[in-house]
């Protein structure tokens, strides 16, 4: 099997987006050297709004190169911008796709560790870089979402380096699944029950699982 690598590394600083310049690091330009990553994510990069973007819990960014060539097929007349970097990730990885991953992974790329504890939850900001207000709808509902990493170790990395799956604890828990139940709901109780106390997973998304089973009796 092929490993993947970092086919690009992003980051940017915060910005007027869209026609009313709301303040935004969405836009992000290419690093061709090496970065270092930190608890809070790829040092130099920028979020404006940080009680919905970065933190521990959605300190890296990753996308599949390959889903780029998926969206310009169903996207043509955003062709152009449908190119690495263009949702704003900080990584763009290449052999690598949601429904290779489960919750919790850890990867190891240079000298860091990064564990997947989340999905993207679009917000309007990308329906403003796009300047087409079905994008966010079209991203949740494709599952190429994308994944966020809280760092396990800092260290620092380089485009071109491979992504090494260094540890799986829920290798029956897909991170497709994961998205499946958050987008439409259809969470089973025991699927609740293990969410709430599961290795790995951002505590938003424990916290919600404790809630549903709540209200569930």
């Amino acid at each position: 099997m092929k490993i993947p690598r970092i086919a690009s590394i992003h980051a940017g600083k915060v910005a007027p987006l869209g026609p009313d310049g709301v303040p935004s690091g969405f836009v992000k330009h290419s690093i061709d050297q090496p970065v270092q990553i930190t608890p809070l994510g790829i040092r130099g990069d920028e979020q404006a709004d940080l009680s919905v973007h970065g933190g521990l819990e959605k300190a890296v960014y990753g996308y599949s190169l390959e889903n780029y060539s998926a969206w310009r097929i169903e996207y043509p007349q955003h062709a152009a911008m449908l190119v690495p970097g263009g949702f704003g990730e900080n990584l763009c990885i290449e052999g690598m796709r949601e429904a290779d991953l489960c919750v919790g992974d850890i990867h190891r790329v240079g000298s860091a560790r990064l564990q997947i504890c989340q999905p993207r939850q679009p917000c309007f900001k990308l329906a403003l870089r796009f300047e087409d207000k079905m994008m966010p709808k079209a991203m949740v509902r494709s599952g190429r979402a994308g994944w966020y990493y809280r760092v396990i170790e800092p260290g620092e990395i380089s485009p071109g380096a491979p992504v090494y799956l260094d540890e799986r604890s829920n290798s029956d828990f897909s991170f497709g699944r994961l998205l499946e139940i958050i987008s439409r709901g259809n969470a089973t109780r025991s699927e609740l029950e293990r969410m709430q106390n599961m290795q790995g997973l951002a505590t938003y998304w424990k916290v919600w699982a404790h809630d549903r089973l709540f209200r569930l009796g």
